[in-house]
């Protein structure tokens, strides 16, 4: 086994057991429960109880308030979890639009699609696969979204390309994710625990932002969050960026 299919072995395990308890202490250190969390990264009280089944406990910021979301269209969202970021997308595109969510883990598409049946939303589609190979057609999607999901990739490159082929020329890439102030140590970025808890697969914020523009976007930072260190990373030298990547 390579080591990229064993960090990703590890996360699926991990997420699998979070979609079955319904806990995200993957990436929740310190909170008292998934809604102190939402709150604390930006989710409003509305926002919360929309969907509160898809409400895990994960994230890091709330990339649907930083996206130009309108009625009529396509949205993809990487790494969707049980679905939270993608019902708030739908209810900005309407009944004209359509949210596609795309997972890893078998666990969390069940559970994102038992809670779309439950709402009935009909316009939103939750794919099993990996947001490095997206199950996505070229030109197709105007505006990506994701939440603290791509730290966990070990090819980012990859991940930054497909999301520039995905989207439409003119469309836009909000991310909310966790980078690094400064280097871990190889111990630390080996570690399984610490990979699936947002920290050790996480990199450089100069590297972070260089991989995004070599894939071809334009990219602009629009808020950073050092405070989430303390919050929910245990003092991990690490803060969350909240930006807009451009395909022009």
């Amino acid at each position: 086994m390579n080591q990229q299919t064993k960090i990703k072995d590890a996360v699926k395990k991990v997420y699998a057991k979070v979609a079955d308890s319904g806990c995200g202490c993957s990436c929740n250190c310190g909170q008292s429960n998934n809604e102190d969390l939402a709150k604390s990264i930006g989710y409003s009280e509305e926002e919360i109880s929309h969907v509160p089944e898809a409400n895990l406990g994960l994230g890091c910021g709330n990339p649907t308030s930083l996206g130009e979301i309108k009625e009529g269209m396509t949205v993809l969202d990487l790494g969707s979890g049980a679905g939270f970021d993608c019902f708030l997308a739908v209810k900005k595109v309407g009944k004209k639009g359509k949210v596609i969510g795309v997972d890893m883990t078998k666990e969390m598409i069940t559970k994102a699609r038992d809670n779309a049946k439950k709402y009935g939303y009909d316009n939103v589609e939750f794919k099993l696969g990996e947001i490095e190979n997206l199950p996505v057609e070229n030109n197709s999607v105007d505006v990506i979204i994701s939440n603290c999901v791509i730290n966990l990739s070990p090819e980012k490159s990859k991940v930054f390309n497909e999301s520039f082929r995905v989207l439409k020329k003119g469309g836009k890439m909000f991310v909310s994710d966790i980078v690094l102030l400064k280097e871990l140590t190889e111990i630390q970025k080996n570690d399984d625990d610490l990979i699936a808890s947002c920290i050790g697969g996480a990199i450089l914020k100069k590297e972070y932002l260089k991989l995004m523009k070599d894939a071809g976007f334009e990219v602009k930072i629009l808020s950073k969050d050092k405070d989430i260190s303390e919050r929910q990373y245990n003092g991990f030298p690490v803060e969350s960026i909240k930006l807009v990547a451009y395909k022009n």
